[in-house]
This record gives structure tokens, C-alpha cells and sequence, in this order.
């Protein structure tokens, strides 16, 4: 097998991946904020997550994988301005904010369920760890990394030599005011908030040593992600909008903290556009998961994504999609032949027929998914696989019983175990009828006896009612076979 390469956006580098302890991986992802329905930008950063966990653990590895829940602490500005996006929702809704966040974590986790996303290890809450986000406060002041004014406490980044080394910015060329209305509180327009204080009427606040406050953003990854991974772990994922100011942020807290290298692999999935723009609310082109499951199967949706490398920009259409839906489909219908010539296939009358070497693409597709996790090369070297096989299912003499099994074992671990594209025996994933052999095998009776009756209406009616169906009938010497099409 070929060697695993990961592009590091610290390094800036596509460097060699050799985890901190042989045979494990601690991976830590940031999870969503939960204050609205999931939308596509969503699903593409844990669908491209998603298939990085498969593959570490079809490599062999075992991963801990660790996604947070933001249901505090996240302003409407991502910094350090702005109202709680919780908050903000649950005044609009008049509602409690943490119904906000239980109405909205279900939502996510049923959003995530349909893409065929394997949920993490462990999904921690942020307001479930506000001791250890206190206590990571308390380890900076006592360092001489952070300061509180007024009940706020606020990171010192002039204090910790490294701010900027994940996004390239310089804390000297850091003009105040170009982010955010500075505070005057703040010693340095860059500093951000470890907690702040909780006004009169904020809901979401907790004691702490300054008073009555919530945990800023940042600190929350950090002190649940070292909490079940350790100081020092592998992999940091999460979306390229995260790089500054969050993951910046989260190095110099965590490294300033213990003294320790925080992360060893940051990796960052690119956006969603729509049409060519950026999606926003405010465009009318925002769409949320939901509603793009109301017009494309789940499977179609995540088979769309993974055809753009996680590092690229996905452009979200209709037209798109329904590309997506056709290339999609004739994979399925690959497999589904597969297995369905597979049921047929008795080893005694399978024992010879025709031959095709999964190896050479099974090879490719590592070597793929070895490069940075190439999920578009390895979709191609699937649809390789498939066109040859169809060729080999079409043709004389039948594919032996060995070739089908080795076929299926490559889309089962390949494109499903990996993937999670392939879609089980039933294909009910796909939005697709079910179509059981026997029954297909029992409307070819009828149609040949009503043949040999010369009932050539009736026969052509059940010809076309099936090919409506997806199911592609071959009128031969010796009998009919079928196959499913798109």
C-alpha cells in the first residue's frame, strides 16, 4: 500500500501521515453551532470528514473521533462582537435557548444520519464542559497569558509567540479596527475573549472566579478536544472559514496552556457556492439540507459532494445535482446487476466464464485515496471498474463466479465501506423501487409462455413495463436474460 499524505495547512505541505501513538488516530472536528437547520455547506465538510474517518480505520488505524456540539458562546460576528447566535435565535423563536439547541442538535444528527455520516465517538456539548474551559482560563492567567478586565478575560496574543502561524498573519500588521469594533478594554485590538461577561438579562451564564459570564468560542474547542484526545493529538478538522480566527485562536490557547504542540495535522474543507455565489440568506440562495432532500435521494446529495476534492471550492446547482443523480445511478445499477447475476451464478456452472482483475483498481483507488484523500480519482477509478465489468456482464461467456464476488467485495469495501456510496442490496437509498429477482424471474415466465402463444402485445407490454421499472430485458436463442439501467 502506498503512503498516506495529508495536506497540512500548517505546513502548508501535503506531509507524510505517521500518528503520535502506532495504530491510533485522535481526531477532533468542529462541530456545528446549533441555532438553524443544517445546510449544504454542512453536509460537505462531514460528508468529506465523514470518508477521511472511514479511510484511517479501513487502513487499519483506530480512531477516536471526536465532533463538538456549539450550543453557547458562538457570536454573531465570530469573534468577539455581536450577540450569541443561540441567544439571538431563541428571542426571535421565544423560546429557551438550549430548546434551540435540542430541537436543532436532533435536526443535525437526522440531516447527518440520511448522508450515511458514521457518528463520532463522541459528541460533547460545550455547555457540558464549562469546569474545563475555567480551568484552561485559569492555567492562561496564571501563566501571564490572558487578563481580565471588568469580568471579561481576554487572551494576550502579543504574549504568545506563535499567533498566526496556521493562517500567516502577522499580530504587528494586525490594523485595529479591520475586523471588528475594537473594545477599548482589550490591550491589543486582536485579543480575544477567553469569558465573557454575562449581562442582566443574558440566560446562557454560569459562575465563575470574574463573575457570572459564558465561555468564549474558541476555548471551547480547546478544552474539549484535549480532554478526551490529550494535549497533543493528531488531526483538526473543519471548515476554511475556521482557520482565522478559531484554529488560530485554539493553537495559541492550547499551546500557551501546556507548553506542548497542540495539533499535528489541521485540515480544512473548502466552501459551498450556489450558482457561482456564495450561499447567504440574505441572496435567497441559502439551502438547507432538508430542503434538498425533498428533490434528491440523500445518497445523491453526498455522492455530489465527494465528486470535489475536500480542499475545492463545490458549486451547488440543480443541474448539478441532477449530473450527480445520473452518474450515481449507473453505479448503483452496476452493483445491483452484479448481485443479481451473483444470485444466478451456481458455483458449478460458474466455475469458468469471464475474467476481470479487481487488483489493478483496487491499487488505484488507494493510491487515490493515499493522495490527500482524492475522493474524485477514486470515484473514477469506481466508474474504471464498472464500465468493464458491464462489459463483461453484456458479453458471452458469462462473468465467472469468482470475477462477481471479487466485483462485489471491491463496491462493498470501496465504494461503501470507504465511500458510502453504495447503496444496500435493497435500494432503498436511492430513491429507487426495490425489485426482487424472483418476481422479475416469474414476469419472464408469463412473457414467454404469452410469446409461444404468439400474444405479442401482451409480451411487448410486459417488455416495456419493465424496462419503465429499470429493468433492461435481452431476447436471445436460448431464453431472456435481464439486467437493471439507469
Amino acid at each position: 500500500m502506498s503512503t498516506l499524505t495529508i495536506y497540512n495547512t500548517l505546513t502548508r505541505e501535503k506531509d507524510e501521515f505517521k500518528p503520535l501513538h502506532e495504530g491510533m488516530v485522535g481526531m477532533y472536528v468542529c462541530g456545528p453551532t446549533v441555532y438553524s437547520h443544517s445546510h449544504i455547506g454542512h453536509g460537505k465538510s462531514y460528508v468529506s470528514f465523514d470518508v477521511i474517518v472511514r479511510y484511517l480505520r479501513f487502513r487499519g488505524y483506530k480512531v477516536l473521533y471526536v465532533q463538538n456540539i456549539t450550543d453557547v458562546g458562538h457570536l454573531t460576528d465570530n469573534a468577539d462582537e455581536g450577540e450569541d447566535k443561540l441567544v439571538k435565535q431563541a428571542r426571535i423563536d421565544r423560546v429557551h435557548p438550549m430548546q434551540i439547541a435540542e430541537t436543532i442538535t436532533r435536526s443535525y444528527f437526522e440531516d447527518m444520519d440520511a448522508l450515511g455520516i458514521v457518528r463520532p465517538d463522541i459528541s460533547p456539548r460545550a455547555s457540558g464542559h464549562i469546569v474545563e474551559q475555567i480551568e484552561l482560563i485559569k492555567r492562561l492567567l496564571e501563566k501571564g497569558l490572558a487578563y481580565e478586565v471588568n469580568g471579561t478575560v481576554y487572551f494576550d496574543v502579543r504574549k504568545f509567540a506563535g499567533y498566526g502561524k496556521l493562517s500567516g498573519r502577522v499580530v504587528e500588521e494586525m490594523v485595529e479596527g479591520t475586523r471588528v469594533e475594537v473594545r477599548s478594554e482589550k490591550r491589543h485590538p486582536s485579543d480575544f475573549a477567553l469569558w465573557k461577561r454575562a449581562d442582566g438579562g443574558h440566560i446562557m451564564r454560569w459562575a465563575s472566579p470574574w463573575g457570572d459570564g459564558y465561555p468564549g468560542w474558541h476555548v471551547e474547542c480547546s478544552a474539549m478536544s484535549m480532554k478526551y484526545l490529550g494535549e497533543t493529538f493528531d488531526i483538526h478538522g473543519g471548515g476554511m472559514d475556521n482557520q482565522f480566527p478559531h484554529h488560530e485562536c485554539e493553537i495559541a490557547q492550547s499551546e500557551g496552556a501546556t507548553g506542548h504542540p497542540f495539533v499535528r495535522y489541521w485540515i480544512h474543507n473548502n466552501l459551498v457556492t450556489v450558482n457561482g455565489q456564495k450561499m447567504s440568506k440574505s441572496l435567497g440562495n441559502f439551502v438547507t439540507l432538508k430542503d434538498a432532500f425533498t428533490r434528491h435521494a440523500p445518497l445523491v446529495v453526498r455522492f455530489f459532494i465527494l465528486q470535489s476534492h475536500y480542499r475545492s471550492t463545490l458549486d451547488f446547482s440543480e443541474e448539478a445535482l441532477q449530473g450527480a443523480r445520473s452518474g450515481f445511478d449507473k453505479l448503483a445499477n452496476t452493483v445491483r446487476n452484479v448481485r443479481e447475476e451473483l444470485s444466478r451464478a451456481t458455483a458449478e456452472d460458474r466455475a469458468h466464464g469471464g475474467v476481470l482483475d479487481a487488483g489493478p483498481y483496487r491499487m488505484r483507488f488507494l493510491e487515490a485515496m493515499d493522495d490527500d484523500f482524492n475522493t474524485p480519482q477514486a470515484l473514477a477509478v469506481l466508474f474504471d471498474f464498472a464500465t468493464e465489468l458491464n462489459k463483461l456482464l453484456n458479453a458471452e461467456p458469462r462473468p465467472s463466479r469468482a470475477t462477481l464476488e471479487d466485483a462485489l467485495t471491491v463496491f462493498d469495501e470501496l465504494g461503501g465501506t470507504v465511500l458510502g456510496i453504495v447503496p444496500a442490496a435493497s435500494g432503498a437509498e436511492t430513491g429507487q423501487a426495490s425489485i426482487e429477482p424472483g418476481l422479475v424471474d416469474l414476469l419472464l415466465s408469463v412473457r414467454t409462455e404469452a410469446r409461444k402463444q404468439k400474444l405479442w402485445s401482451f409480451s411487448d407490454m410486459v417488455r416495456d413495463g419493465l424496462k419503465g421499472l429499470g429493468v433492461g430485458l435481452e431476447d436471445k436463442k436460448d431464453g431472456t436474460t435481464w439486467r437493471r439501467t439507469s
